[in-house]
Parts: structure tokens; sequence; C-alpha cells
């Protein structure tokens, strides 16, 4: 792969630059029109700056949709909705358990019939991926989903949304949790971690909406501001990272509640603190939410309570449970006033580092179901990872032909920093490249609006910070490109697992392409290593970096789940009993007939 390099490895001289020069920095800066290089969307946001010069359109690029400019501003007026607005089943009240078909609804949830199939093209390597129960309680995998014992409105509903197949996570999960277990799953991402809770907890409330929902206003007639509003008092709380994700999270519940009788909200920063409260108002039966967002509610207990709560699911956990969020973390897992024992807990993640661990250990019951799909923090081989060299003042003009070499399709585009977002929107957007971007300092309609535009494919590449890199599911992202890769400051592997990850989802296949740079140094072994797990073609630059055994590759998250046993005698012995460490003999996996007192997470 070194002839696919961008300039020299380890160095470029000018010469060898060639003509790569001055020429191709000129390029890269954005194109002025008259004006000071502002971005070519509008920025106005909510801000009331001034409109925009207009620009002259770019070139339009052989098999790319034609770029327009994205304008942020039709969004920021106060009648526009949010995401979190959309439309989800609501019964009237004149029906039975179970709510009527309304099928123009059921092409808003689930899309066009011949658009609904979530299988890809090779689900083989999802399939056949290892799946390993841990912990001191085993379950019975199901094969399909009508061996599941799913309501028929679930049923239907799952059929709906186009899973014909349940993954080796769903497979396990939807079990567990119909039995009544606490659930840890590691999961690779893009495995369906999500179906794998939803369904199950949904399944369970199905019908049910009447004897265990909170009172609320019938939906259909209620008028905000004139009606009195209702305590929200959620039986379900679901909590993740980021605001995309929770209204990923919100749209996939919309369709599994479809008929249920039960009512989805979402929560989270940047948005309408007034329409949030409009929506609970409502009543609000299954809770999505970020963990800011939810604790700023959780303080108004007028507004809303967790008295009821039944399931309270944690996703994405590696990514909330730092030292910042204990205390928090402590307040939303204690749920409103039931007694110990009535709330289920689920703890998903690609990753499980100790704080998550530590997590569990205090939250869920002693009698909880542990899975791992593959090794904790990796990716599967469906994604094909290619890493190229590339000079750093050559990265833009490599981007560039890198999307005019490979087939026009659903493109994200990862860099490290909100600068170097503008900085490549703007270059390829004036190259003709059909281009938006997102960062944390857009405001949330301005990321809302990108996000509209890069799922309807009217803007075909997404350029983002990490901000997108966590579970975010866009349908058919065939290519993801690491225009930065992750240094430790910005999430390392782990961060590198996640942004790859959103390609090759639910057994579709996936190109993963990274520009590796001099600076890029301290993630070479690492990264080097994860290549050699799924069989990906390592470089001429990485060579040095490929360990002498490439049978038992070590990692990190590896030595990191050895380290529960190591802490002496007592604390060896205590988590021999628990099942969370070492055996007491020291065998890190225990025999194979200690189910209870083995492992878990180590060898």
């Amino acid at each position: 792969m070194a002839d696919n390099n961008w300039g020299a490895a380890p160095a470029a001289t000018e010469a060898e630059a060639g003509a790569w020069g001055t020429a191709d920095l000129q390029s890269a800066l954005p194109e002025t029109n008259g004006h000071n290089g502002a971005n070519h969307h509008s920025n106005n946001g909510e801000n009331g700056a001034p409109a925009p010069v207009e620009q002259v359109a770019p070139p339009k690029l052989e098999g790319w949709v034609e770029a327009t400019p994205y304008h942020y501003d039709e969004f920021a007026n106060r009648e526009a909705e949010w995401d979190g607005q959309a439309p989800i089943y609501e019964w009237d009240g004149e029906e039975g358990d179970i709510g009527p078909e309304f099928p123009e609804l059921e092409v808003q949830l689930f899309g066009p019939v011949e658009e609904r199939g979530r299988r890809g093209i090779d689900f083989s390597a999802i399939a056949e991926l290892e799946l390993v129960q841990e912990g001191p309680t085993r379950v019975e995998p199901i094969d399909s989903f009508r061996d599941a014992g799913l309501h028929p409105a679930m049923l239907r509903n799952v059929e709906l949304a186009g899973y014909d197949v349940p993954t080796p996570i769903q497979r396990y999960c939807i079990p567990s949790i119909s039995q009544g277990h606490d659930v840890i799953a590691i999961a690779q991402t893009g495995s369906g971690k999500t179906a794998a809770y939803l369904i199950p907890i949904i399944n369970k409330l199905m019908g049910k909406a009447k004897k265990l929902a909170a009172p609320r206003p019938n939906p259909a007639t209620y008028q905000p501001g004139i009606d009195p509003p209702c305590r929200a008092e959620p039986l379900v709380v679901i909590v993740c990272p980021s605001r995309e994700l929770a209204v990923q999270i919100f749209n996939e519940a919309r369709k599994f509640c479809y008929r249920s009788m039960l009512r989805p909200c979402v929560l989270y920063g940047g948005g309408s603190m007034r329409d949030q409260m409009d929506q609970l108002a409502k009543g609000c039966d299954i809770l999505v939410a970020s963990p800011g967002r939810l604790i700023d509610f959780m303080d108004r207990p007028e507004i809303l309570s967790l008295r009821r709560v039944r399931y309270m699911v944690i996703d994405e956990a590696d990514e909330m449970l730092d030292d910042d969020w204990k205390d928090e973390f402590d307040q939303i897992l204690s749920g409103g006033d039931q007694e110990e024992g009535n709330i289920k807990y689920m703890l998903f993640s690609a990753t499980f580092p100790k704080a998550a661990r530590d997590l569990a250990r205090t939250h869920l019951a002693d009698n909880h179901v542990r899975l791992r799909v593959g090794r904790a923090g990796s990716t599967h081989a469906n994604i094909k990872q290619d890493v190229i060299w590339v000079e750093p003042y050559l990265k833009k003009q490599a981007c560039l032909d890198l999307l005019n070499t490979v087939p026009p399709g659903r493109t994200i585009i990862f860099v490290n920093s909100k600068r170097a977002a503008d900085e490549l929107d703007d270059f390829l957007f004036n190259k003709g490249v059909p281009c938006v971007s997102m960062h944390g300092e857009r405001t949330q309609r301005e990321r809302e609006a990108a996000m509209r535009a890069f799922r309807a494919g009217r803007s075909p590449v997404l350029i983002t910070t990490a901000v997108t890199a966590r579970g975010i599911d866009v349908r058919n992202v065939l290519h993801v490109i690491n225009f930065d890769l992750p240094s430790a400051m910005y999430g390392g592997i782990e961060e590198y697992t996640h942004r790859i990850g959103r390609t090759g989802r639910i057994g579709h296949r996936g190109l993963a392409t990274s520009f590796y740079t001099e600076r890029d140094e301290d993630l070479a072994s690492v990264l080097t290593r994860t290549l050699l797990e799924t069989g990906q073609e390592v470089p001429d630059f990485l060579q040095a970096y490929i360990p002498e055994d490439t049978e038992h590759l070590h990692f990190e998250a590896d030595s990191d789940f050895e380290e529960e046993g190591a802490g002496g005698d007592d604390a060896g012995n205590d988590q021999a009993d628990d099942g969370w460490g070492a055996d007491a003999d020291g065998d890190a996996g225990g025999n194979v007939d200690d189910n209870a007192g083995g492992d878990g997470w180590g060898a």
C-alpha cells in the first residue's frame, strides 16, 4: 500500500513534494468571493448575524449530487420543529390495550416499504462472531424473532423495521431482559445494541400502558398553556452521551412503541427547554436523555419524577463514566423512591473500562447476565481498513482526490478540531463536493439541520469532530475517512474503533481510510495490532510495529480487565466470589465448571 501514500514516509523533501507545493497550499485556502473566507453555510443560527454574500456555484463533480449552500437560518425561527418533536404514535383512548394501525405514520416511522431492509450483503461476518457469556447467569439464545415470545404487535413492529435475523447480541439480550435479568453487554460497534434492549423492554410493557403508566392528558386534544400539565413519570430511562445519539435512540423507540400506547420523549442539551417541557407535560413512558439535561429536569420534581422507573439503560457507558460525572450518575441510577431491586439495569458499550465495572458492581444484581461479543473495543472484518501516509500539508488535496477515486457514496470525514472541520468544509465545498459540517460550537439547530441533510442525501459528505463518533447509525454510510487520526488526547484507539464503526453496520460492508502522519506515531503499535486482528493489510511504514507473536495479540484493554485480581489476597478472593476478576489461585479464566467464580473479563 506504500505506493498509495501521499508524500514520502517518513519525511518528504521539498523536491519530492513537487507539484504539491505552494499551489496546493493556495488551493486549500477558502475562496473569499469578495468577503473574508466565511464558511459557505449560512451560520446565522439563532444569533441574527447578517446573511452571507451570495457565492458562485462550484463545479459539479461527476457522480455526486450538486453542492448547494446549506442555509441553517431557515431553521432558526421559533416555529421550526426540533428533532425531539418528530411525530410519534399517540393513542386517542378509543381502542383497547393496543392501538389501531396508522398507515400514514408507518411510512414516517419505518420509511417506504421498499427501503425497510436492514440486513447487509455480508451478515456472516457478524453472525460468526464469538459471543461469550460470563458471570453467574446463563441464558439460552433465540434463533429468530419469532422464537423470542414477542407480543404480536411488537413482532409486527420488528418486521416493519426491516429486522429479519437477530444479531448475536440480540440473540442473547432479548431472552436475558425478557427473563428479568440485569445485563452487561460489551459488543462491537454496529452490532445492533440499540434494538437489543429496546425490543425486549418495550415488549415487556406492551399492552400494559393503562396499568403501569402515570396519568396523563389526551395527547390528541391537549393544548399547552390551557390544559393543566401532568408530571412525567417514565417507566424506562435510557441515558447516552451525546445529543445526536439521544435523537437516534428516540427515533428507534418511536418505531418499537408504535401501537403500544407508550409515549417516548427525548431530552438533550442545546434543545429548547420550553419545548422539551411541553413534550413531558403530555406524558412520558420511555425517556431518552443525555446526562446533563436529565439532571436538570430531575432537579424539577414537579416536571419529572423517576419513581415509576422499571428499566434503566446506560448506552455507551464508557464515554460517560469519568470522575466528573460520578455524583451525577449516582443520582441518576438511584432513580426515584422505589424499593431496592425494583429497577432492572442494563449497561451497553463497545469497551468496558474500570469505571464501568465499578458502576456495575454497585448497582447490578448479583445474578446479572454478562455478554461479550468479540474482544472489548474491537471492530469486525466487514470494514476494510486502509492506512495511507500523507504529509500534513497535502491532506486536503489527498482527501479531495480520494473522494474522486472511490465511487460516490455517503461519507463521514473525521477531524480532531472545530477549526479543521470548518476549513476542510470550505475547501471541499468550493471544489464541488456536496458536503456539510458539524462540531461542538454549532448550535443544536445547526447540528440537527446538518444531520438531516446528511441522512436525506442532500449533503452526502459529512465533516465532523468526535460528536458523531459514538453510536450514530446512518443508513448506508459506505466510507469513513480519518482525516486526522485520534491521538491519545482525542481518545486513541477506542475513538478510532468508534469512528470506523459508522460504516459496515449490521452486516453491510464498509471502507475506512485513515491519513497517517509522523505525528501519529503514538498510535502506531496498537493501530498495527488492530489491523492484524481483522486480517487487514499492514502498510510498509507500519511493518516495524508488527509483534513477534501475531497469533496472540495483546491489547491494553485486556490487561485492564486482568488488573482486577492483582490487588492482594483479599481482593482476589472477593473477585473470585463475585465473578469479576481472577480466581483465588490466579487462573485468569477460571475452570470451565466454575461458572460463578471464574473470570470474567480477563484472558
